[in-house]
């Protein structure tokens, strides 16, 4: 055996095993991919149901409630108003 011979069988053999190598890479990658592509298409779908409820909840319970807090704080406003003009003036003549 020659040195050329085992030099060549060393050169076979080292890209038989990186051949091997980068296919497992491959298959690992993919697996991956496919692993995490379930996840984030899951989490998309539940972001999207969230959103659907979130909108719901504005609808059917902030607007009708910042109305009537608006209604609330105009009859306040309008009742201070009113009671100012009946209210007597303080620190008027010293007696």
């Amino acid at each position: 055996m020659d040195i050329e011979w085992v030099r060549d069988l060393v050169i076979c053999i080292s890209g038989l095993v990186v051949t091997g190598v980068l296919i497992f890479i491959a298959v690992l990658s993919y697996s991956f991919y496919h692993r995490t592509r379930a996840v984030l298409d899951s989490i998309q779908a539940t972001s999207s149901t969230m959103q659907e409820i979130f909108s719901y909840i504005e609808d059917e319970v902030v607007k009708p409630v910042i109305q009537v807090v608006a209604l609330v704080e105009g009859i306040r406003q309008g009742i201070d108003t009113i009671t100012k003009f009946f209210k007597k003036e303080e620190g008027g003549r010293n007696g």
